[in-house]
């Protein structure tokens, strides 16, 4: 069983029927002369192009980050800029998948699946040439991480993305990034997998923490032993990455760190969803420099 927010499920139903009715009845949509002027919305291209996910833009950008860190390299840029394109690349193809799944085409499929062909296109571009580069040899994180993306592509399909397991495993997959950069930039291959370990346990940590305070902020609770279960899975993580690699010891500190903190915020009132961007964002950050400053110090 999967911890889930019932709103975002319907927020989704909802956002898909809205869709569908400006297609089917544009009229409907129309302004009336003399009518109030409705609210401002989000443009279809942009709502097609670009994640509605905060979160997701910190959690894409921390492994390239830190593996241009670790081992900074043109092929390893350009693995970056591919995953960050993978990253939007999602939007428009889950849009693409619901739409087929639910056996209609929308303006908005179509328009989803031309920028999904641009966006696959330049993807394919960086991938080559980043392999030109560096050699294919550095790829295998990302393949192990794939099935990881595609059951989070299963769960977007079926408009549930919103989901613990499928948050879960795309950020897990996501974080295979840094393991790849670190490799196409010459890096060690334990530290490389050992980077991989540090945040994918943040991840593991703090995406069930962030969930449970906006369940808190609608009125539901989280069961705390779920919480505790993936903060001791984290914590395992990354102890036993600092053991295999002890470079990466200040990193391991550093998720113990954000634990900690998130237990003691759990004891106060849940901040609005902002603040807890802020905070989750500082604490993404604070974990990237600490590991980089550890591996850069022990390989002194």
């Amino acid at each position: 069983m999967t911890a889930t927010d019932p709103l975002d499920d319907l927020q989704i139903d909802l956002t898909d029927h809205a869709a569908r009715s400006r297609d089917e009845h544009p009229a409907a949509t129309a302004p009336v002369s003399g009518a109030a002027p409705a609210p401002r919305q989000r443009s279809m291209l942009r709502s097609v192009a670009l994640p509605s996910e905060h979160g997701g833009w910190g959690l894409t950008g921390e492994p390239i980050v830190l593996g241009l860190l670790l081992a900074p390299s043109l092929a390893g840029l350009l693995v970056g800029l591919a995953g960050m394109i993978a990253f939007m690349a999602r939007t428009p193809v889950s849009l693409v998948l619901v739409d087929g799944f639910r056996h209609r085409d929308l303006e908005r499929t179509r328009l989803a699946r031309r920028v999904a062909a641009i966006e696959i296109s330049a993807l394919v571009v960086l991938v080559a040439g980043a392999t030109a580069l560096a050699g294919p040899g550095f790829w295998w994180p990302v393949a192990i991480a794939a099935p990881l993306v595609s059951v989070q592509l299963w769960f977007d399909r079926r408009s549930r993305s919103r989901r613990l397991l499928p948050e879960l495993a795309g950020a897990v997959g996501i974080t295979s990034l840094v393991a790849a950069i670190t490799l196409a930039g010459g890096g060690d291959t334990a530290v490389a997998v050992g980077a991989w370990a540090i945040l994918a346990a943040r991840a593991l940590t703090s995406i069930p923490f962030v969930k449970s305070l906006v369940m808190k902020l609608h009125g539901k609770a989280t069961a705390q032993w779920t919480l505790i279960t993936w903060d001791v899975v984290a914590v395992a993580i990354v102890v036993t990455a600092a053991w295999l690699e002890p470079t990466l010891t200040a990193g391991a500190v550093a998720v113990v760190a954000v634990v900690a903190v998130q237990r003691l915020t759990t004891l106060r009132p849940p901040p609005r969803p902002t603040v807890t961007g802020i905070r989750q964002t500082f604490m993404g950050l604070a974990v990237v420099v600490a590991t980089w400053l550890g591996v850069l110090m022990g390989g002194a």
